[in-house]
């Protein structure tokens, strides 16, 4: 009992949050951007829906690397982290980015087969990349520049 009781307060108290949940932005949204070039590479709907699932769980995920960035960078840093302003503005675009991707191509599944497949791939490329300007930022806060 001791172990869970210690893992809780690591987890909770000692650890910050936002690591944890960090990455899945990152992750989600290379791995939508490797699939998307792969459909079009090989002419893939599977490929393509793998892309869309990665995107759409971005969206989702960013919700909570947001959040728990503000609760870190208010416990942590009293609200001034460096670049905190910056990271808030990248990371509501790749929000609003990635959530619409999901959205247009929920309501539309065949926009990568009859719509404009270059604005498509390349907005699946700048989620990542903002994802990516995100990632170095938050290592600029640990480690600095």
């Amino acid at each position: 009992m001791d172990f869970f009781n210690r893992l809780f307060v690591a987890l909770t108290e000692l650890h910050p949050t936002h690591p944890m949940f960090v990455h899945f932005p990152i992750a989600l949204t290379g791995a939508a951007f490797l699939f998307i070039l792969l459909a079009y590479w090989w002419n893939s709907s599977a490929f393509e829906q793998a892309a869309f699932a990665n995107i759409a769980l971005a969206a989702f995920s960013t919700i909570f690397a947001g959040i728990t960035g503000l609760m870190d960078n208010i416990k942590n840093y009293v609200g001034d982290a460096p670049n905190a302003g910056t990271k808030i503005i990248l990371a509501v675009v790749l929000f609003i980015l990635t959530t619409g991707i999901s959205l247009v191509r929920y309501r539309n599944p065949e926009m990568f087969r009859k719509g404009n497949r270059v604005f498509y791939i390349a907005s699946y490329g700048l989620s990542f990349a903002i994802a990516l300007v995100l990632a170095f930022l938050g290592g600029v806060i640990l480690y600095g520049f």
